[in-house]
């Protein structure tokens, strides 16, 4: 049997993959119409793919970035491949607002070359973290041990006072026993020496000089003793005093320890230090900022660079089309209505005529019987009646 003939006019079907189809979304191409042009086709592909790359990215980062502060993988990945979702949708609608009808307009490149840049140096912060990681981490402990002495510092500041009043307390009771002391130490020499014969009158054994030496002694070194008991229970509080500080002090330190972490903030604060004393890292650091930053320009600088194809001029009148079409539509609709309320306009009427034709006798015959009425009773008056004739046959305007 010979073939059909194919006719020339009829054009040839192109089935594009599901993944081509997957990039040709990622670029906002309409399918319908890029499939229709050949060129265009590989060009929103590579759009497409541009844009997953800067999808992907935007993932990884974010989910790093979550990992800093959230343990759970059930958790922060789900916040990545949320915030990755973000990115893409940003990015979709910022090539969709670029054509050839704007190209040329300086604004809308501001305007989302800013957008892409805040977006890009946002991202390439966890991607640079992840980087130098190791060097981040000794910088980090570093850094911690610093927060610690300062906070030490701090708490001997606040607590500086205190201490030195209770010291201050302590010193001047210890100055008050140390002077009795002495005296209690040098009245037990004289008695010593005088009974001795070393000192005193030179003369050997417990003679009325060194009973009254003695007595001395014997006296001062109750008193000593008196203090010193008295003196105690203040001592026990000073020393409790203080050793409560100590105590407050060493606990509000640790519970600063405890909150040290190796955090994103942490860390960018740490990659900053690091910035500072190397050179030589701070500009692969500015180096890789850069490259990073393009990551996320990278849909935009394609969109923009890439030429228009016969796809742009179809989406336009296609555009136009339905516009118009939509507009016919609406004013074919509108005509309808019009027609329709006129037509209902006209029998309604009709049909009220028709009502208050029919039902004229019956008004006339029922103000008949009224009037008979008014006229056979004296009782009732004018007014009544034309109450009577208003309430039941009287017609009420529509409001």
């Amino acid at each position: 049997m010979a073939n059909q003939p194919i006719s020339v006019a009829q054009r040839a079907t192109y089935e594009p993959s599901a993944f081509q189809e997957f990039l040709w979304w990622l670029s906002t191409a309409e399918k319908e119409i890029v499939s229709e042009c050949v060129i265009d086709r590989n060009r929103y592909s590579i759009v497409g793919m541009i844009v997953m790359t800067t999808w992907l990215f935007a993932t990884l980062a974010w989910t790093y970035f979550f990992s800093t502060a959230i343990e759970s993988a059930w958790i922060f990945v789900p916040l990545g491949l949320f915030m990755g979702f973000i990115i893409l949708s940003i990015d979709r609608a910022l090539i969709k607002g670029i054509h050839s009808g704007n190209k040329k307009k300086i604004r809308p490149y501001l305007f989302r070359g800013l957008l892409a840049l805040t977006i890009g140096v946002f991202m390439a912060q966890p991607a640079i973290l992840y980087l130098f990681d190791k060097e981040i981490k000794v910088q980090i402990s570093l850094d911690n041990e610093g927060r610690k002495q300062r906070k030490a510092n701090e708490l001997d500041t606040l607590y500086q006072k205190k201490k030195l009043e209770l010291t201050q307390e302590k010193n001047s009771i210890d100055d008050k026993e140390q002077s009795l002391l002495k005296d209690v130490n040098l009245a037990r020499e004289n008695y010593i020496r005088e009974a001795d014969g070393t000192g005193g009158t030179g003369k050997v054994g417990i003679e009325r000089i060194a009973l009254a030496k003695k007595a001395e002694y014997e006296k001062l070194d109750a008193e000593f003793q008196a203090l010193i008991r008295v003196n105690q229970p203040g001592k026990d509080q000073i020393q409790s005093s203080l050793q409560s500080i100590d105590s407050t002090k060493r606990k509000e330190e640790e519970l600063f320890a405890a909150t040290l972490n190796n955090g994103f903030l942490t860390r960018a604060e740490a990659l900053n230090n690091l910035l500072k004393g190397n050179d030589a890292l701070k500009y692969r650091y500015y180096l890789i900022v850069a490259i990073l930053m393009l990551i996320e320009l990278m849909p935009i600088i394609a969109k923009s660079l890439l030429p228009a194809g016969s796809y742009e001029q179809k989406a336009m009148l296609r555009e136009e089309m339905e516009k118009n079409m939509a507009f016919d539509n609406i004013q074919k609709e509108k005509a309808l209505k019009t027609l329709y309320n006129e037509l209902a306009y006209e029998n309604d009427a009709d049909m009220i005529r028709g009502f208050f034709n029919l039902t004229k006798e019956d008004r006339e015959e029922k103000i008949r019987s009224l009037s008979t009425r008014f006229r056979e009773d004296n009782n009732r008056s004018f007014d009544g009646m034309w109450n009577e004739i208003k309430r039941d046959i009287l017609s009420k305007q529509e409001n």
